[in-house]
């Protein structure tokens, strides 16, 4: 919706300015004169010059989406009108970006368009998992109760990644002050000590012989190593965003020694936890499977759940294709399987996500301590290697002397 400003006078002649929101002119105007504003000058807001640039608009974060969708239920609860709550979410939404999203909803709302389709129109903020849930929630209308849920699934979603991203943050920063360190050394402190080598005229040892050698190949070499590793990312890139590249990483990472049992139980917490919040928001079986598979994540995930949804769609019960995937683990299986036997699939679909939710934390906890020694270890072995490597020589001399 346009912005326009605006100046003018009151009855009692004092100048007044102001800007406000609304469909076209007249609208401000109409409203202007209600308020008893005489004199009144109109423009349109001038355009901000990297309005439409988009690594200057801010992202929508997935607190923004929790905080909108935990208002919007207990407005809808409360009785209002959906329009009314679409503009009084965007009026005091801060993220220009998501105010700016809202607007367009709530007019397409005002049309006759329905929530979900207006939301689908914007895929980077909903996605298609909000996006059928809120289409139940209006088909069933439950509204509030889906958005209640969603907000729920939502939070548990976050801290789930806040978790595992609070996890691999320490490691990383270890190897990026490592690398640092190590490329000061070999650029500025290793050639003062080849220098000093070469003037004393011997034969140097190997592990010294090796340091100088890395030292001068990295000097020489730096301008071709940079450009080289951004050109074996961006191919590594290239090659991922394919479909065979993609179920290759995906597979490798999915089947590695340590990290892999932390991403398999990550995947069953969140496939069970998006399919049951789905399933108990009324989603048919097939939709939810096929929503649950875009939003895997995991190459080799996603086509198990497809495998699923085909198996599913032939008469055949959810367990049985599960177990033949091999991704999901026995027990995982057993309990679908008791639960689809009752009835009570949804349930107990939510009692395998809280399961592994704690599984997950405990398996980053146990990686975090297995991390931490073999970080120290590699810090302290880089750093003393080479500090030892450059006396050698010393060592030697004094021995001689």
């Amino acid at each position: 919706m346009p912005v326009y400003v605006w100046k003018g006078k009151n009855i009692h002649g004092e100048k007044r300015k102001g800007q406000m929101e609304a469909v076209d002119e007249a609208g401000v105007r109409a409203h202007l004169k209600r308020l008893r504003i005489e004199d009144v000058v109109i423009k349109p807001k001038p355009k901000d010059l990297f309005e439409n640039v988009a690594i200057f608009k801010p992202k929508v974060t997935g607190k923004d989406m929790v905080l909108f969708t935990r208002q919007l239920s207990t407005m809808i609860n409360a009785g209002l009108p959906l329009v009314q709550c679409l503009q009084i979410l965007a009026r005091q939404q801060s993220n220009s970006t998501f105010k700016t999203v809202l607007l367009t909803i709530q007019s397409d709302v005002e049309t006759g368009t329905t929530l979900a389709d207006s939301m689908r129109k914007h895929p980077k903020i909903f996605d298609n998992l909000y996006s059928n849930m809120i289409e139940a929630g209006e088909l069933g209308g439950i509204l509030d109760t889906i958005l209640s849920r969603l907000a729920t699934f939502k939070e548990k979603s976050m801290a789930l990644q806040k978790r595992i991203k609070g996890a691999m943050t320490y490691p990383g920063i270890c190897l990026a002050i490592s690398l640092l360190i190590l490329a000061i050394i070999l650029i500025f402190v290793v050639p003062v000590f080849d220098k000093m080598f070469q003037d004393f005229g011997s034969v140097l040892p190997a592990p010294t012989q090796l340091v100088v050698n890395m030292s001068r190949g990295f000097k020489s070499y730096i301008l071709y190593v940079i450009p080289a590793v951004i050109l074996v990312i961006w191919i590594f890139k290239k090659y991922y965003n394919t479909e065979k590249g993609r179920l290759l990483v995906d597979n490798i990472v999915l089947w590695s020694p340590v990290i892999g049992t932390l991403i398999r139980k990550v995947a069953v917490s969140k496939f069970t936890r998006t399919l049951s919040t789905m399933l108990q928001s009324g989603v048919p079986i097939l939709d939810a499977l096929g929503v649950v598979a875009r939003t895997a994540g995991n190459k080799v995930i996603e086509r198990a759940v497809l495998r699923v949804s085909a198996s599913i769609a032939e008469g055949r019960p959810i367990a049985e294709p599960l177990e033949e995937s091999g991704v999901f683990p026995p027990m995982v299986v057993q309990m679908i399987n008791v639960g689809e036997s009752v009835g009570a699939l949804d349930s107990m679909l939510e009692k395998v996500a809280d399961f592994y939710d704690e599984e997950v934390e405990q398996a980053v906890d146990n990686l975090t301590a297995m991390i931490e020694p073999f970080m120290m270890l590699f810090l302290g072995g880089m750093i003393g290697g080479l500090v030892v490597a450059m006396y050698l020589p010393i060592f030697k001399i004094a021995s001689i002397v």
